[in-house]
């Protein structure tokens, strides 16, 4: 996404690297994004029981990381091509997906990384764009691999990774975070890898069909034959 640069007031800068930065304004965005979403599917896997707590802690970590990196995998490399570029959160669409927990799914839209520039080539677009889904794969991977470890064997993982959706809170906290872990990244980048619009997909699909191809199938792989 691209828009121009505007003033804000009380905007502060913070120098993280060579190339990566943040600011204070960056910083309350993730925070309010991480916040809601965590609460938005606390209330839907547990309700407003006690459930709700333990449910809370596990989307903080399974989901509110999923779509959180996927996010600053954008602007990683997009500050490190030399872009402006911060998330900031849509405030509304937050509201809505709290609202909409309490009727059992929650509509997932909690911001995006702008990058402020009017010009922006297709390669560099097409390597920001294709590093969201694959955080999010990383983390299935990781989720997966933790499931076997925790497991000790891979049909066992399978298993567990099956769970039906009501019997999550009945789970260990770990285990309930890498089944909803690796269910959730997994989504994420077959969701975001649709090719058109303005979803990460179309740009990949322009930039390189290779590399799309490559990022689809594994997507598919994850979230249909795992």
């Amino acid at each position: 996404m691209r828009i121009s640069i505007k003033p804000e007031s009380n905007y502060i800068k913070y120098k993280i690297s060579s190339f990566l930065s943040t600011s204070n304004r960056e910083i309350k965005d993730i925070s309010k994004a991480w916040l809601a979403i965590s609460i938005a599917f606390g209330i839907v896997l547990g309700g407003l029981t006690l459930g709700f707590f333990a449910a809370f802690v596990i989307s903080s970590i399974a989901v509110g990381l999923g779509f959180l990196l996927h996010e600053l995998s954008h602007k990683f490399f997009a500050q490190k091509y030399g872009y402006k570029a911060e998330f900031r959160s849509f405030d509304e669409m937050l509201f809505l997906a709290v609202i909409m927990s309490f009727f059992g799914f929650v509509l997932a839209a909690p911001g995006a990384v702008m990058i402020f520039s009017n010009v922006i080539d297709k390669r560099k677009n097409g390597v920001i764009s294709v590093a969201g889904p694959i955080m999010n794969l990383l983390l299935a991977g990781i989720f997966l691999l933790l499931s076997i470890l925790i497991v000790g064997n891979f049909n066992g993982a399978l298993q567990l990774l099956h769970s039906p959706i009501t019997d999550i809170l009945g789970l260990s906290i770990l285990k309930a975070i890498f089944v909803v872990g690796f269910l959730v990244n997994s989504w994420l980048a077959l969701f975001n890898m649709i090719p058109f619009w303005l979803f990460d997909g179309a740009k990949v699909f322009k930039w390189n069909k290779l590399v799309y191809l490559i990022v689809l199938v594994i997507s598919v792989f994850f979230v249909f034959v795992i």
